[in-house]
């Protein structure tokens, strides 16, 4: 059975394959250019978990694999999608005379970057090779603002290939990062909820005056689990209503003023409220930040906001709805704002146009954002209470049933 056939019919046993079994599986099981096999390896890739992109990476650069330098290229190219470049995968076979790139990558700031992938740096590699190709894509116009090339290495040990490039007069064109590093930055990204996070992210990987940006990237990793860290552990709170942390906050008599949901309970819960959608919609969904979702192709996408129950409240569910989460999802043909409740074995998955048609009646705070309050109807499920009309609506037709699914 093909792969993408399996993918669709049994997950939980397609992502227990190696990365082998999945080029294996994927249509003659033959990667080459333009075969089935790479157009299924590289949907089932744009599906898939980042800490799955990951796992594959890993045994490419870990263990002797049939092709594995060519398979690389597929999760490096995915990477790139996921901090939302539009990318062109290159190909797996050079050709005499041919544009032979790995990857070319175009930022919604339109910055350009030629992507070369490299398992080692055992070997010397041609920079002349590699900055032929952007000026190819340059003669093609397909470039036309700022580009730059990105070599991708797959050891972090990189000292040689480090002294080449700045040895070269293309120095200042030519960044270096592990594919490790990518996964962090790309990891950051899903596990951020600020607006500007991808834009900044993707800053990163056009030429400043460094070369090496491993190094960057690891104290942004390191600086980020440390304000999430302190904000769970009650330390700092700047507004109690703000992004995603506003749905688990509640007075107690603690030192600090502040009780939390711990943080891996809401993990948990988000990845419940996901799996669910996904099952139902007949999709899979891929984290684009902490709180919003999406499918490869974009056109279906979720928003997940989460509270637990507040016994002091005269409505005991309280939620934040953003107004770059109404951006996000009116860009969608099918999109959903799903309210999720701690205490809870089923979200509400309300349809952004109908959900859209009540913000006017949502009370706001500081024009940031609507407040969304639900409260406990007699059918055991919740009810949006409209603030400026007093009106209250339900939620069941919207429920969404949790816990044991069948993928």
């Amino acid at each position: 059975m093909p792969l993408l056939e399996l993918w669709k019919s049994n997950p939980s046993a397609i992502e227990q394959f190696s990365v082998e079994q999945i080029v294996t599986s994927a249509g003659d099981g033959i990667l080459k250019d333009g075969s089935h096999c790479s157009f299924e390896l590289r949907t089932f890739l744009s599906q898939v978990s980042t800490s799955k992109l990951r796992q594959y990476i890993e045994k490419c650069l870990s263990t002797p694999l049939n092709k594995g330098g060519l398979v690389l290229q597929d999760p490096i190219n995915e990477l790139g999608r996921r901090l939302e470049y539009k990318v062109e995968n290159g190909r797996y076979q050079g050709v005499a005379g041919g544009n032979n790139f790995d990857g070319f990558w175009l930022s919604n700031e339109g910055h350009a970057i030629v992507v070369e992938v490299k398992t080692t740096d055992a070997y010397r590699i041609s920079l002349e090779t590699i900055v032929g190709y952007l000026s190819k894509f340059q003669a093609s116009g397909k470039i036309l603002d700022t580009a730059s090339i990105l070599i991708v290495t797959g050891r972090e040990d990189t000292g040689e290939l480090e002294a080449q490039v700045r040895g070269s007069r293309h120095a200042w064109d030519i960044r270096l990062i592990s594919a490790d590093a990518l996964v962090r930055l790309v990891q950051l990204k899903e596990e951020s909820e600020s607006a500007e996070t991808g834009m900044k992210i993707r800053s990163l990987l056009t030429p400043r005056e460094y070369t090496r940006l491993d190094a960057m990237i690891d104290v942004m990793f390191t600086t980020t689990k440390d304000v999430v860290s302190a904000v769970e552990a009650g330390l700092s709170v700047e507004d109690e209503t703000e992004g995603p942390v506003q749905a688990v906050l509640e007075k107690s008599d603690s030192a600090s003023g502040w009780e939390f949901t711990d943080r891996t309970l809401l993990q948990g819960k988000r990845n419940e409220v996901f799996k669910a959608l996904a099952v139902r919609e007949k999709t899979v969904l891929i984290a684009k930040s902490l709180a919003t979702y999406w499918n490869s192709d974009h056109t279906v996408r979720a928003v997940c906001t989460i509270s637990k129950r507040y016994t002091s409240r005269q409505h005991p569910y309280w939620y934040a709805y953003h107004p770059r989460w109404q951006t996000f999802l009116d860009e969608a043909s099918r999109s959903f704002i799903v309210f999720a409740c701690m205490d809870k074995q089923a979200a509400y998955a309300v349809p952004a146009d109908i959900m859209h048609k009540h913000l006017s009646a949502l009370r706001t705070t500081d024009d940031k954002y609507w407040h969304v309050d639900l409260s406990d109807a007699e059918d055991g499920h919740v009810a949006m209470f409209l603030a400026k009309t007093r009106e209250m609506v339900s939620l069941t037709p919207y429920a969404l049933p949790l816990g044991n699914l069948s993928a």
